[in-house]
């Protein structure tokens, strides 16, 4: 696996993924979700919950 990643020209800011990780890597900045890359740690429970596919590993 692999880190995290927000496409911020698909993310819609709904926030859902942001609930979904174990570790609060996922914040909003300027009404986008933005992982922390440090406090990420690959799990993935992000990738699947975004209704517009702009997280990906």
């Amino acid at each position: 696996m692999a880190k995290a990643v927000v496409d911020k020209e698909t993310c819609i800011g709904c926030e859902t993924c942001v609930g979904t990780c174990p570790v609060e890597a996922i914040t909003m900045n300027d009404g986008k979700a933005e992982v922390d890359q440090e406090t990420c740690i690959e799990c993935g429970s992000c990738v699947p919950v975004c209704p517009v596919d702009a997280i990906s590993q």
